[in-house]
């Protein structure tokens, strides 16, 4: 059994810059300043990576207090941009989690920089939140290196099952989920259906990096690879 832990967005789903939008518009809402996340790059960052950018950018202290107020109100802003944008399911991807699911080998989990109401949404919007029972979150800590250790906790106690990093696959689109695999030696799967391209990707230190996941058998063959030894 393999615990397959997959990013959102860049590998699952294109929300169509609705979760750019949203947090832009928390902040100007909160904070007066618009687009103020326009010079801050978001991919692989954990939201709470990402506010603390922005506050830091525009010279706002930061508190957990004001993150708090600030998420509340980027969740209302995501329900609305989410309902109208353009965005859509990465190539594959449907196909992928529907044939884990009914082979029933490998358990499906979430690691992403979202947080968790922000995931929820997300997933939703494309029908895919029915396949994820567990998952590790951006509010679970602003570390994207620390987030494999909660899914694995979060696993262990929702159905007591215990599952060694080497039994992991993180799945995304960015250098940084490379990283957040390569650190517990859980393997590394990454897709350039995001910013960053294949050959990035390889130099990143990705075990296996596929354009898109399109090649359902592929995918679920290179579930089998060892990761690489940590050193």
């Amino acid at each position: 059994m393999k615990f397959l832990l997959f990013d959102i967005d860049g590998t699952l789903i294109d929300s169509g810059g609705a979760g750019s939008r949203s947090l832009n518009r928390a902040f100007e809402q909160m904070f007066g300043i618009p687009e103020a996340f326009r010079d801050i790059s978001m991919a692989g960052k954990t939201d709470t990576q990402i506010l603390r950018e922005g506050m830091l950018l525009h010279n706002i202290p930061f508190s957990e207090e004001a993150a708090t107020v600030f998420f509340e109100r980027y969740i209302r802003f995501l329900g609305v941009e989410m309902r109208t944008t353009r965005g859509e399911v990465k190539q594959g991807i449907c196909e992928a989690l529907e044939a884990i699911r009914l082979e029933e080998l490998h358990v499906l989990g979430l690691l992403t920089g979202n947080i968790r109401d922000g995931a929820n949404i997300k997933l939703k919007n494309f029908g895919l939140d029915c396949f994820f029972e567990v998952g590790a979150f951006g509010n679970d800590s602003e570390d994207r290196n620390q987030l494999l250790p909660v899914a694995v906790d979060k696993l262990y106690r929702t159905r007591s099952l215990l599952v060694d990093y080497r039994d992991c696959v993180v799945i995304g689109d960015t250098p940084r989920d490379v990283d957040c695999a390569k650190a517990y030696g859980a393997l590394s799967i990454a897709v350039a259906t995001g910013p960053y391209t294949a050959e990035s990707l390889e130099k990143a230190g990705a075990d296996i990096v596929f354009e898109d996941l399109s090649d359902t058998e592929r995918f679920l063959s290179s579930l089998t690879t060892p990761a690489a030894v940590q050193e």
